[in-house]
């Protein structure tokens, strides 16, 4: 029973309130899952987690290198170049504790892209080893990440 349904009928998180809402005819349920489609979730919940971390880093090291009159397009391209700015700068456009800073974050973003590149291995593993998951992918607007979320695949 989701959560959200419970808390209408609880008075002081008793039993009987529980009880009485397993018993509403028009309650509906939550399958339980297996421990391996929690294991499946949490690899796209810690995947969630680091693209947030890496998208935080990479608005990082923009907006300091922005307020030193360097900036670059948004995209891919956009983060190498600042990423190549860093590493080549040791000091020349920046002062020394700016210039002391932005490596870490540029090695942190590093960090962060190879892990989820490495649990984005597993799931496209995960997908090709499943018909489910892969007759999903076949319709329009639904990826290898968005069907292998699908609860039952």
């Amino acid at each position: 029973m989701p959560a959200k349904d419970v808390k209408a009928y609880v008075k002081r998180a008793d039993a009987e309130a529980i009880c009485e809402a397993v018993r509403c005819p028009t309650m509906r349920f939550v399958r339980i899952k297996s421990a391996e489609q929690q294991g499946q979730l949490m690899l796209h919940r810690a995947r969630d987690l680091l693209m947030r971390q890496c998208t935080q880093l990479i608005n990082a090291l923009r907006a300091h290198l922005t307020e030193f009159g360097i900036a670059a397009a948004q995209g891919r391209e956009g983060i190498k170049e600042l990423l190549a700015i860093v590493a080549q700068d040791e000091g020349s456009r920046l002062p020394v504790d700016a210039y002391a800073s932005l490596p870490v974050l540029a090695a942190q973003l590093q960090v962060v892209q190879t892990m989820i590149g490495s649990l984005e291995k597993r799931i496209v593993a995960q997908h090709r080893s499943n018909e489910a998951s892969k007759r999903l992918e076949t319709i329009l607007g639904i990826g290898i990440i968005g069907a292998t979320t699908i609860p039952g695949c």
